[in-house]
């Protein structure tokens, strides 16, 4: 019979990793660097990785012998913002009631990274014939920003994981792939003057209008005659506009605006074309059109985040050990992108799936089923045991 509730140690690690503010904005290191002690008191050592500022890391810490192909375990600590959310509770206080664990990070991930760190004793007593990586990574939430500093760590230090298993939350489905995700910044500069002069400048936020409304045209165009995957909800490229801004007064024409949009792609599919038709657009209409009246007139597009899409073989090794201790045989793919697409890219075969799910996820009043920890404790407790008899893919 399934347990009621989650082992004390794990609703302690819950408690104390919710308590940490790791909204991508802030700094991850009171979380990581607590982690850090924590594995050092169990006897185990970490590798840190940091962002260029040093202000964030990645942990990557091994349990067995580090010469054999292992299993990574991989989760972000960073967690969305809840600024304008009406929550009921503080967000970075974990509440446990009527059966739910509240608090920003509940459901996307620290969960599933307790869940881990609760495992590690357990782990460290099996005899294990391959190791268990534990991967915990930066500004997941911002555009997979760590995994690929994590990566390259890992490649300069001549360690090869075997396989990747993702937490974030399926509802213990195991998820295969998902779409890649871009995101530009377009910055558009014009000539500012007095607006009752208007056609003496070149408005900033006009240009960009029309760049934005080319940004739609070609959505458009991809929903219609671009590739399409129909494994997944949406089954073609999309591209949106999120964010806007520029200029300073009503009368004055604006000298800058800047946007962002997002891209992404399914697996296979060239994410670079529909970026590149925009950029002709821009120089050679646009720009054309704006150094008419102002030599300093300029556009530039330029890619700030690329998370790469997840594409693993529904045969792989990985994905039917992941089948098999899951229970569950039905393969599928998610809507959002992940760490997993840099483990893919890296030769790494990797799969998404956790218990709970990404309906609960950045919502006010964030929560998780305490029935759901106990079924990501007991699916670990089979990892585990897995590669105690043969390791993955046996």
């Amino acid at each position: 019979m399934t347990r009621a509730s989650p082992r004390p140690q794990t609703l302690e690690l819950v408690e104390k990793l919710i308590g940490f503010d790791t909204v991508s904005r802030n700094s991850n290191l009171g979380l990581i660097e607590w982690t850090r002690d924590h594995l050092k008191r169990l006897g185990v050592e970490s590798r840190l990785s940091y962002d260029a500022a040093r202000a964030k890391a990645n942990l990557f810490a091994t349990l067995g012998e580090a010469r054999a192909p292992g299993l990574v375990l991989c989760g972000h600590t960073d967690v969305v913002p809840v600024d304008g959310q009406p929550w009921d509770s503080d967000p970075f206080k974990a509440v446990t009631r009527d059966g739910r664990i509240y608090g920003r990070g509940a459901a996307d991930m620290k969960s599933f990274i307790a869940c881990t760190l609760a495992a590690v004793p357990g782990l460290l007593e099996a005899p294990l014939k391959r190791p268990v990586h534990l991967a915990y990574t930066f500004d997941e939430e911002i555009g997979c920003l760590g995994a690929p500093v994590l990566l390259r760590d890992l490649e300069a230090a001549g360690i090869r994981p075997g396989g990747c298993i993702v937490g974030e939350p399926t509802e213990m489905q195991v998820m295969i792939g998902h779409k890649g995700l871009r995101v530009y910044r377009c910055c558009v500069r014009g000539l500012e003057t007095h607006s009752s002069l208007a056609p003496q400048g070149v408005n900033a936020i006009e240009y960009a209008a029309r760049l934005v409304a080319r940004v739609r045209e070609t959505a458009l165009e991809l929903r219609e005659r671009g590739p399409r995957d129909e494994s997944f909800a949406v089954p073609f490229i999309t591209m949106s506009t999120g964010t806007i801004r520029g200029g300073t007064a009503s009368n004055i024409v604006p000298r800058d605006c800047e946007f962002r949009f997002d891209l992404r792609y399914p697996p296979g599919a060239d994410p670079d074309e529909p970026v590149a038709s925009l950029r002709r657009y821009a120089l050679e209409t646009l720009l054309s059109e704006m150094r008419r009246t102002s030599a300093g007139a300029d556009v530039r597009i330029e890619m700030e985040e690329d998370a790469p899409a997840l594409d693993t073989a529904a045969d792989d090794p990985v994905t039917r050990l992941a089948a098999r201790l899951s229970g569950n045989a039905k393969l599928g793919r998610v809507p959002f992108a992940t760490d997993g697409g840099h483990f893919h890219r890296a030769g790494i075969p990797t799969i998404v799936i956790v218990p709970g799910s990404i309906e609960q996820a950045h919502k006010p009043n964030e929560w998780i089923a305490l029935e759901q920890v106990v079924r990501c404790e007991a699916f670990l407790g089979r990892v585990k045991d897995e590669l105690c008899a043969a390791g993955p893919g046996a």
